[in-house]
């Protein structure tokens, strides 16, 4: 998108370009006008379109709210110009007939910031060095230096122009905006959270709170993230499979957890002995594994090594083929719950048949 903006008497144009059509963009338009003319018109007029006028019937005008907004903000006064009247446009219609025939023609830029710097130097260049309309005397850079003096001064406070939105997290933490996913904290999925976003970065907050800041990205479908986020949700990702792991063996074999608790008070490390651990259970299965940690335990060696010596010897005693491991499905290995075997003597006493005669 073209935004261009005019000064009536002396015809200075700033010229901007933006990646769409937003409302935000059409507001940062006028921001970058005012900051380069270090002033503000009294008088703004605008032609119909959504973002200044959403209804009009007859001299009857509902401006668009935010646009009030914002004139208020800068004092100035927002005026449409009537329909079907180009003569009250033609001072912006010639300054864009000006720009298409000598700013674009034959022109070549590599990106939007070059395109924009090529602008700025146009506008204060050959733009600025062309005759006033109002005064063939003056160019446009002299009579713009003595229109600036009947200018708004800026105020004092910048108007907010970032696109704010509010985004849900889901399952993967990773904020959707503008086509592409930027990274949170992982402890913030499946909540809704704001996007706060200027052209330049974009600023994830909770609440007030911030919890992160990215370079903006006009690409599509890329994931920008910050490292510590993803160290973050790796070491918890760790985490919840250790523990998850370490569950899965004390229910199948009750004894590992003294084995894992000795090993802890030597300083070993806790996750590779439980990943050992598992291996030689679905290896050997937990009736195994359960004689293997007993004896590895009486010998006072509470290492995975330890529990594979015995088991290897409790093998080759009985003349067994060395097991393999068959590795089941994800969802199979989830249905597999391991099960301790009951006490049969509570029914041994249901069935003892009672001699009392009463």
């Amino acid at each position: 998108m073209g935004f261009v903006m005019v000064l009536s008497w002396s015809r200075m144009i700033y010229l901007r370009f933006f990646l769409g059509a937003h409302r935000e963009n059409f507001l940062r338009g006028h921001v970058g006008a005012f900051a380069a003319w270090n002033g503000v018109p009294r008088t703004l007029l605008y032609d119909n379109l959504k973002s200044a006028v959403l209804e009009r019937q007859g001299q009857a005008i509902r401006f668009n709210p935010v646009l009030l907004g914002f004139a208020g903000h800068h004092r100035y006064e927002p005026r449409p110009v009537a329909v079907a009247r180009g003569n009250e446009k033609g001072r912006v219609e010639r300054a864009i007939r000006y720009i298409r025939d000598n700013f674009f023609a034959g022109r070549s830029f590599t990106d939007l910031n070059d395109l924009n710097a090529q602008a700025e130097a146009w506008m204060t260049g050959p733009a600025a060095d062309r005759r006033c309309p109002e005064d063939t005397t003056l160019m446009v850079r002299e009579a713009f230096a003595l229109e600036t003096k009947h200018l708004l001064a800026l105020p004092e406070n910048p108007y907010p122009t970032d696109e704010q939105v509010a985004v849900k997290i889901h399952k993967t933490p990773y904020a959707r905006f503008d086509l592409n996913d930027y990274s949170v904290p992982h402890d913030y999925v499946q909540r809704t959270l704001t996007v706060v976003s200027s052209l330049q970065e974009v600023r994830i907050l909770n609440g007030q709170e911030v919890l992160a800041t990215h370079p903006r990205s006009f690409d599509k479908g890329q994931q920008i993230e910050i490292p510590a986020h993803i160290d973050a949700l790796l070491e918890h990702k760790h985490q919840a499979s250790q523990h998850r792991g370490t569950d899965r063996l004390a229910q199948a074999v009750p004894q590992s957890r003294d084995l894992l608790m000795q090993a802890a008070d030597r300083g070993e490390p806790l996750g590779r002995i439980t990943a050992a651990l598992l291996d030689l259970l679905d290896r050997y299965g937990a009736t195994e594994l359960q004689a293997g940690i007993q004896e590895a335990l009486q010998r006072g060696v509470p290492h995975p090594n330890a529990v594979r010596l015995a088991l290897e010897h409790r093998r080759e005693a009985r003349e067994l083929p060395p097991p393999v491991a068959m590795t089941l499905p994800s969802h199979v290995q989830d249905r597999d719950k391991p099960v301790q075997a009951h006490q049969l003597d509570s029914y041994d006493q249901i069935t003892e048949v009672s001699h009392d005669p009463d």
